[in-house]
């Protein structure tokens, strides 16, 4: 609606996972090179935890496309399956033949078998879960029964989990010990600071085709920092507004009222304090800084004597 107004090729606040968008901040750039790090070992199950909203699937996506050839990779974006569920699905994604309703023990062999031809060929198998959190406890020990596939020298595959802190929770309990020792990198994936907002923001806009000078003043980042909590998901529905409203108005450059309205709007963004408010708090700052300057230069002195 307003990409025409802003001289846009495409809407850069979407919320689809869309790694074109994907901007290189060192929350994400780290959590890359652990994972990257953890997959040289060739063993053992990688973790990334976060938040929701701030980027996992993103990440995931971006994991995925980047993998070198020699990886053969099985995505379970929506875990919540139970253990037969679980290994059909994971089997399929390795295409493996399954026809029919297959017995647990068959489709165990049959999988085993396709590890195995996999490796032989000089190619290893990662697995990559989506909202691990979501995993039942029982497809949680089945995930680790299937990490027991390996050949005398080496794992037959390696298994990365992204899922909100939910996840961390559900592993600290004593029933899944032995899966939670299996666990050789972890990631905790955080929000965004101030500057890394005002570069994500101008990222996407670049990357959606924006040429003009910019949008949002350091007032107003300050703002969208503080109403999402640095939560790219709340950033791109938050922006998405701002842009809306400023295009209703036929404006070219965001304003405070554009982005209050814009986070009254919002269910889950924090609200920004009332205007009062920080009328209050900066007139006060001012006075504190004028008394500090005055007794500084001993104009209150002959008061004191």
């Amino acid at each position: 609606m307003y990409q025409n107004h802003f001289g846009l090729r495409e809407p850069p606040f979407t919320l689809t996972p869309n790694t074109d968008f994907y901007c290189d901040l060192d929350g994400h750039r780290a959590a890359l090179e652990v994972l990257v790090t953890a997959l040289s070992t060739g063993e053992g199950f990688i973790k990334v935890v976060g938040e929701v909203g701030t980027g996992k699937t993103l990440l995931c996506r971006k994991l995925l496309n980047e993998l070198p050839s020699k990886y053969v990779s099985a995505y379970i974006p929506n875990p919540y399956l139970q253990p037969d569920e679980l290994r059909l699905q994971i089997a399929q994604e390795l295409q493996v033949n399954v026809e029919g309703e297959p017995s647990q023990q068959w489709l165990s062999h049959a999988l085993q078998q396709r590890l195995l031809e996999i490796n032989q060929q000089g190619q290893i198998v990662l697995i990559v879960l989506d909202e691990a959190q979501a995993l039942p406890s029982e497809s949680l020990e089945a995930l680790r029964l299937i990490s027991n596939l390996e050949t005398e020298s080496r794992k037959l595959l390696q298994i990365v989990l992204f899922g909100q802190p939910e996840l961390d929770e559900r592993l600290a309990q004593r029933a899944h010990r032995q899966l939670r020792q299996r666990i050789s990198f972890s990631y905790h994936l955080r929000a965004m600071s101030l500057p890394e907002v005002a570069t994500y923001i101008s990222h996407r806009m670049q990357v959606a085709g924006y040429k003009g000078p910019p949008l949002m003043s350091p007032r107003i980042v300050a703002m969208m920092h503080r109403s999402s909590r640095g939560i790219p998901r709340l950033i791109n529905v938050l922006c998405h507004k701002v842009l809306l409203l400023s295009y209703g108005e036929g404006t070219y450059v965001i304003t405070p009222q554009q982005m209050r309205l814009a986070v009254a709007d919002t269910e889950d963004a924090t609200p920004l304090p009332p205007r009062w408010l920080a009328w209050g708090v900066g007139g006060g700052l001012l006075l504190f800084l004028f008394l500090g300057v005055a007794w500084s230069m001993g104009w209150f002195a002959e008061y004191l004597l």
